[in-house]
């Protein structure tokens, strides 16, 4: 947003229309904040400057009153609360006060250098915010006339030195009428006054220059009883003697050099910050490179860098440049130094970077030379030679890679920065902006609005920020609507098409963009870069080289080149590039080959990962196979799809303990069930644990379809709810959950001990957690906190948090069954520390159920309902059925107790619909369900 005090108070949003604000409180309050913008001001100091010496009475919740309507205008979150008062949250340069004084300051500066042509330049912009001459700055808060009179004071003062500035450059004549209205208004101002008088000598009238001194000693005299004052007496002095200086214009350092530079067409959107960064690495360093992939605009950010650079600049454009010996010559035609006509004996010919040489041998200049990548060898050799023999040159570059010198400064250009799914305005990002200035340029009226902003911000992900990518998309919008364009992305080379005809031919469709960075690529480069596609999310050196084939130097070597980015120790590829490599790979005829290599790399990392998910070093295998989840998940898409079973069943199954633990509910589900629709009735032999565990997974979601009953008698038939795992560990926590507890108790709890210390410790620790989960059934409570407690004290040594976790979750469960509603609260709160330690969603939401019920029957029904409703959420994102459930649930008990029967029926019936009907361990839920909906009924009927 932009906020303008100087005159009335507005606001303009981003595209450039004003919001309403209201009555003149609301605008007298924000002409405050927004003077001291990005800084607390003072609830008193706010009253003085909107009702002045005689507040109303409860001032306090007048001023909050006003405070609500500017945020209902603005936003909330731009005017933050603070115990000293309030603030703007703004950045202090949006303010037109704040930048009319930092001009004011540049020009300024920019007098006393000796550069009156910059100093002019800066001071008419800062005045120009001014809007009217005779605006009255802070004119909707009345009584901050303190502030309000420093700013006129400074507009005054930065009048003066405009003044000073084009009388310096020459401008006499034409400030004759300005400075006589000046002196009229403010006949006491001495300065004003020696500049008439040197405007009016410079235009050959040297008697009224001095009839405006004499009025002015009279006035001075009459008005204040003082004689003139040091500058104007000189100013006096110099009339009388005739002094040429005073007539001439003072040496001007004149126009700065811009050649090559032209003028641009369209706005800079978005990179201030990159711009900023370019300036403070010219200052420190003589050479500057701007790398970067293809269309993300380097070449622009180089073009503004140069508008703002002091001193000469020459831009080069080497586009056009095909071979590397002509080079120098580019630079010589871009420098306007042409050959000499004649040559003889006498006077051999000069080359060319001699020639260069001795033109810029003592000359202060930028040199520009943009676009080098196909010209890397020839660019870094005359770059190094120009700044080891010019001692006053500087060189900006731009490419897809370095120059590779000494002393070289590489400035990345990443993409225009994103929207995060969760981002509060999309339009504060750079690549929406860019979207919609280009937009609106080609469809008038075009704005970025709630009926097309998820399009559009779903155009600029899906071309990856790409400032090149999303103006040919913008430009689309001559002849297709923005869901058009977003829906037509999948095919992205036949959409974008039809860029700027006197663009370079490359710059002209996204395919051809593309292409030039392929097209430079060595046989080996390529192969790679194509091969690359076949990873998802990314790939870390040692998987490229395994899955690729080829040595970790190709690799880099992308890098170098911008065709990958290295991003969390990861190289990735921007969607654009991978799209048009993955058209290169099948073409190859290769990917068959690459996506089973692609497919054994990530069944070798599972079964790496599996067993120590369970073991204290499981947050940082977590964490990896968090980097690895997508590509996780194509793999076994793959092994379906290629109808490599065995290699599918292996996958899914010992995925299945990463998944369960990430709550990645639905996606596993999918692949699951996918996998066995293929596998259709056969079995694999020696599969059975892997086989069962893929069936299990397929009901993770509370599906009865998937994990139908003929399913789990299946499963039952396979392996019994006794059974202990050998190849699939983790399936020994699963088969009780889904199958219910064996027929005989009893022997199921003499097994479990008779096998317990046979077993690996994490299935000891978990056998010890099953038997107190049968003595809890049986009602053995005291020994079912023993084994509670071996278990607990298993997995504590193993260091396993998620194996804690189920055990908080048994002892919280006896707890409450025994009504010591505190100590289920303390372990459900225990429990759900360590749970977000682990990061486990679908078990956080467990927690957040368990501590909502304690919490409820505690009396806390605030608490317990906010409870429920994260819970909720939580297990609405990862698809947890019987979480949520629960969830809902408590919120029907919550509505219940609270006599809201029609909320309490249909959470209830919610609950109920959502609650797996199969799952042994959902038995207590539709217990509690069934009890609340008769509840309900009992009191409808009563009613």
């Amino acid at each position: 947003m932009r906020f303008q005090i100087l005159g009335p108070t507005n606001v303009l949003g981003e595209d450039g229309e004003p919001i309403a604000l209201g009555g003149p409180r609301v605008r007298a309050l924000l002409t405050l904040l927004a003077l001291h913008a990005g800084h607390i001001v003072g609830a008193e100091q706010l009253v003085d400057g909107m009702y002045g010496p005689r507040p109303p009475e409860g001032v306090a919740n007048a001023l909050q009153s006003q405070v609500s309507r500017l945020r209902r205008a603005l936003g909330r979150d731009l005017v933050e609360f603070h115990p000293a008062g309030y603030r703007l949250v703004a950045d202090p340069q949006d303010v037109d006060a704040r930048r009319f004084e930092l001009l004011t300051q540049a020009g300024r500066q920019a007098l006393a250098g000796g550069d009156p042509h910059e100093a002019a330049t800066l001071l008419r912009e800062a005045l120009e915010l001014w809007r009217g001459a005779g605006a009255r700055p802070l004119s909707d808060a009345p009584h901050a006339e303190a502030a309000a009179a420093a700013l006129a004071e400074l507009r005054l003062a930065a009048t003066e030195d405009r003044v000073q500035a084009d009388l310096d450059l020459g401008g006499h004549r034409e400030l004759v009428a300005e400075l006589s209205q000046l002196t009229a208004a403010h006949p006491l101002r001495e300065r004003l006054r020696a500049q008439l008088m040197r405007a009016l000598y410079g235009s050959g009238r040297q008697a009224e220059a001095l009839t405006v001194y004499d009025e002015a000693r009279k006035l001075l005299d009459e008005e204040l009883g003082v004689e003139p004052g040091a500058e104007l007496a000189a100013a006096h002095l110099a009339v009388l003697r005739a002094d040429p200086a005073l007539g001439a214009p003072a040496a001007p350092s004149g126009p700065r050099s811009r050649q090559g530079l032209r003028a641009q067409l369209t706005s800079f959107v978005g990179r201030a910050e990159e711009l900023a960064q370019v300036g403070d690495r010219l200052l420190a360093s003589r050479l500057v490179t701007l790398i970067g992939p293809g269309g993300a605009g380097k070449t622009r950010l180089a073009t503004e860098a140069a508008e703002h650079a002091p001193g000469d600049v020459c831009f080069v454009p080497l586009a056009p440049v095909s071979d590397g010996a002509d080079v120098p010559r580019a630079v010589l035609a871009a420098l306007d130094i042409r050959d000499a006509l004649l040559h003889t004996p006498d006077r051999p010919t000069v080359g060319p970077v001699t020639r260069l040489v001795t033109a810029l041998a003592d000359r202060e200049l930028l040199l520009v030379l943009d676009n080098c990548e196909h010209l890397v060898a020839a660019t870094a050799e005359l770059t190094d030679l120009l700044l080891a023999s010019c001692p006053g040159l500087r060189v900006l570059a731009t490419g897809r890679e370095a120059l590779g010198i000494t002393g070289e400064s590489i400035l990345p250009v990443a993409p225009l920065r994103l929207p995060p799914p969760e981002a509060g305005n999309p339009l504060d990002y750079p690549a929406v902006r860019l979207f919609a200035d280009r937009a609106a340029a080609v469809r008038q009226g075009f704005a970025v609005d709630a009926g097309n902003l998820a399009h559009v911000v779903g155009i600029c992900r899906a071309l990856d920020g790409l400032p090149l990518a999303i103006e040919l998309a913008a430009a689309r919008l001559r002849t297709l609507s923005v869901s058009d364009i977003a829906a037509r992305l999948d095919d992205r080379f036949r959409l974008l098409t039809r860029g700027s005809r006197t663009a370079l031919p490359r710059h002209q469709t996204l395919r051809a963009v593309v292409a030039w960075s392929w097209d430079l690529l060595d046989e080996s480069e390529q192969r790679l870069a194509r091969r690359l596609t076949v990873f998802v999310g990314g790939a870390r050196p040692e998987a490229a080289e395994r899955v690729c084939g080829l040595p970790e130097e190709v690799l880099f070597s992308l890098a170098e080149k911008s065709l990958v980015e290295f991003v969390d120790g990861r190289y990735r590829m921007l969607e654009t590039i991978r799209a048009f490599c993955a058209e290169r790979l099948a073409e190859s005829g290769e990917v068959a080959a690459i996506r089973d290599a692609h497919a054994d790399h990530y069944l070798d990392l599972v079964m790496l990962a599996d067993p120590r998910l369970r073991t204290d070093a499981q947050l940082e295998w977590l964490a990896r196979l968090d980097e690895e989840s997508d590509d996780l998940n194509a793999a076994a898409r793959w092994a379906t799809e290629s109808g490599r079973l065995e290699l599918g069943l292996r996958l899914v199954a010992h995925s299945a303990c990463y998944w369960w633990m990430r709550g990645h509910r639905v996606t596993s589900a999918n692949l699951a069930a996918d996998l066995l629709d293929t596998l259709g009735p056969t079995r694999l032999e020696g599969l059975d644990e892997e086989y069962v565990m893929c069936v299990l997974i397929t009901g993770w979601t509370g599906d009865a379809d998937r994990l139908s009953r003929e399913r789990l008698a299946e499963v039952r038939d396979l392996l019994p709810v006794t059974y202990l795992p050998v190849r699939v560990e983790f399936l020994m926590m699963l088969l009780s959950m889904f199958t219910g507890p064996p027929s005989d108790l009893d022997e199921a709890y003499e097994l479990l001990m008779s096998t317990v210390d046979r077993l690996p410790p994490w299935q000891r620790a978990l056998a010890f957690s099953g038997a107190a989960f049968v003595s809890q059934v049986v009602g053995r409570i005291d020994e079912a906190l023993a084994q509670f407690e071996r278990s607990r004290a298993a997995f504590k040594v193993i260091g396993e948090r998620w194996g804690m976790v189920l055990v908080l979750s048994g002892l919280g469960t006896l707890s409450y069954e025994q009504r010591d509603y505190e100590s289920a609260y303390a372990l459900a709160d225990e429990s759900l520390v360590l749970a977000r330690e682990l990061g486990a969603k679908t078990e956080i939401a467990e927690a957040l159920c368990r501590r909502g019920d304690a919490l409820f029957v505690l009396g806390d029904v605030t608490g317990a309902r906010a409870d429920y409703v994260l819970a909720a959420e939580l297990s609405r994102r990862n698809g947890s059925m019987e979480t949520l459930a629960w969830a809902h649930l408590g919120l029907g008990e919550v509505a219940l107790a609270g006599g809201d029967l029609d909320e309490a029926r249909t959470l209830l019936t919610q609950a109920r619909d959502e609650c797996p009907g199969d799952w042994y361990s959902t038995t207590d839920t539709r217990t509690r369900i069934d009890a609340g909906l008769t509840e309900v009924g009992r009191l409808a009927g009563d009613r």
